[in-house]
């Protein structure tokens, strides 16, 4: 699993790392919530990321801050997500990424012409989602995820529900070179087992998929740092290059420019 094709691009993995920028259509999300809610804000901020250095796009629909997200109708989340994805695809040359745990939702968005699925909830809330990202013959991020942060071995349970996941993958028939892992920093995991995740993140590569770190401004960082969201971007920046450093193949994050700035220095000294 050397490379993967995503849209029209070819990634190759360990040559560098990829990034991954957020592009949330919701007026509730924990860091940018409401900010390009409309259609021409979202475009607009799209450009901009792809100008800073973004790989791909990564479009939400549902704001998913565990405690604190409202879930929505995949009837509501199509109507946020779908026309985004259906004007990015004419006018953006980079690949487009999905954010949903809905099948539904999943099928439509790569009809409208998204290249990418990436679940939250590891293909286990939907019932039909492994079989969906299967027939879509799309790549796919597996996130790890719990409705609790109750671990018997922090890193060798979150290996074993990775691997639960996978096997649902492989079972519905979605290729192995289509299979991307996520930690899930912030889901189902304390401040302190969120700091253990990153320093252990290197574990995840016994399972041979690539790693996509999703821990943008995120809460750990917050509480660490005693910082409100928005003055999050050096702990980000940090977390980011100790990701690279730890195996990450991909990072997904709100500030694109300075996190690509970050990765290449990175990449520099450690690739």
């Amino acid at each position: 699993m050397d490379e993967l094709k995503i849209g029209n691009k070819v990634w190759q993995w360990g040559k560098r790392t990829y990034i991954m920028g957020i592009l949330n259509v919701t007026p509730d999300s924990f860091s940018d919530g409401g900010r390009y809610f409309n259609l021409d804000s979202a475009l607009r901020h799209a450009a901009k990321m792809a100008e800073e250095g973004a790989d791909i796009i990564d479009v939400g629909g549902e704001a998913t801050r565990p405690g604190f997200a409202v879930p929505i109708s995949a009837e509501e989340e199509i109507k946020r997500v779908v026309p985004v994805i259906q004007r990015l695809s004419k006018e953006i040359d980079l690949p487009i990424s999905v954010d949903t745990y809905k099948a539904k939702t999943a099928q439509l968005a790569v009809e409208a012409g998204a290249h990418m699925i990436n679940d939250i909830w590891g293909l286990k809330k939907d019932p039909e989602m492994a079989d969906t990202v299967a027939a879509c013959k799309v790549p796919v991020c597996i996130m790890h995820n719990r409705t609790n942060t109750e671990y018997d071995n922090l890193m060798e349970d979150i290996l074993s529900d990775l691997g639960e996941s996978i096997e649902l993958a492989i079972r519905a028939g979605i290729k192995n070179e289509n299979i991307i892992l996520d930690p899930g920093i912030g889901f189902g995991k304390t401040w302190a087992q969120n700091l253990i995740v990153m320093r252990n993140l290197d574990m995840l590569k016994k399972l041979g998929y690539p790693i996509l770190l999703g821990a943008s401004r995120k809460n750990f960082i917050g509480k660490t740092l005693g910082l409100e969201v928005n003055d999050r971007m050096e702990g980000t920046l940090a977390v980011t290059s100790i990701g690279i450093i730890k195996g990450a193949d991909i990072v997904r994050v709100h500030d694109v420019l300075q996190n690509t700035r970050a990765a290449v220095m990175t990449d520099s000294i450690v690739r």
